[in-house]
């Protein structure tokens, strides 16, 4: 009877404390939605809920969101190109001699606070490894806080990739099971992120974690048509960008973006004849 007595008294304490728990998510949720990431009472809330419940991955995931917004100011700047991260400019005057001025709107960050984001979110991922909401999070902070050099977010990919290779984990994300193409979409949107970048070193990014898929499933056109992509457009290299878009098509002949590429590929090569 006395066992009895412990268990159930034990469970009504877990109960009461998930219920607790649940009502920080709520309050937090709900003042996020009134003033956003950062602003007024987030902290005081946040605070509150560290103390209670210090392991609570949803908390290190909302203080990574406070610290990561606190860090993010923007400025407006002149760049040479008409594109900067994949986007167009907010203004563009004229010079003396009549040529473009580009200006954008380029995010900037502050280190410590940065790092104290990432610090939260690193401490989620060791708590919960196979939940990828967590381990995107990271990713995409790193990806915007290193702008049109993103080396540190490549990386990151990478050992996620690798992880998933060699410990085939059960991912999750949001509490709902992750399937395996589900995963190689999600590792397609961020090669599609650094290609939008469209500099010299996220081409490369988006290469090498394309190259990566691909050597783990050789029949995979998704990342065939990246490849293609890549040597057509970050290298002006038409001749092997063919070969990956041939490629896919002996796979899968109905593939309209391989199609749609050589296409204009054959284009171009007339107009050069």
């Amino acid at each position: 009877m006395k066992k009895t007595i412990t268990i159930a008294l034990l469970l009504s304490c877990m109960a009461a404390a998930a219920q607790d728990a649940e009502q920080f998510r709520e309050r937090y949720t709900k003042q996020v939605k009134a003033v956003g990431a950062d602003g007024v009472g987030v902290e005081y809330i946040l605070n509150s809920w560290e103390k209670a419940f210090p392991d609570d991955c949803d908390m290190l995931e909302a203080r990574h969101d406070y610290y990561l917004a606190k860090s993010r100011s923007e400025e407006i700047k002149e760049k040479p190109s008409p594109r900067y991260l994949g986007q167009k400019p907010v203004l563009t005057l004229k010079d003396s001699l009549g040529r473009d001025v580009n200006y954008f709107v380029v995010p900037q960050f502050s280190d410590s606070l940065f790092r104290l984001s990432q610090e939260y979110i690193d401490k989620a991922i060791r708590l919960q490894p196979d939940a990828l909401m967590y381990r995107f999070d990271k990713i995409t902070a790193l990806a915007a806080y290193e702008k049109d050099s993103p080396d540190m977010a490549a990386t990151a990919m990478l050992d996620l990739i690798d992880y998933d290779a060699s410990e085939h984990p059960s991912w999750t994300f949001r509490g709902e099971s992750v399937s395996r193409e589900k995963f190689e979409e999600a590792v397609q949107e961020y090669c599609y992120l650094f290609y939008k970048v469209g500099s010299a070193n996220s081409y490369e990014s988006f290469r090498i974690l394309s190259e990566r898929m691909l050597k783990l499933n050789p029949k995979s056109t998704l990342f065939m048509n990246n490849l293609g992509a890549y040597w057509q457009v970050a290298r002006r290299d038409d001749k092997k960008a063919a070969k990956y878009y041939k490629k896919v098509l002996k796979l899968a002949p109905g593939d309209e973006t391989a199609k749609a590429n050589l296409a204009i590929i054959e284009k171009n090569k007339q107009k050069k004849k």
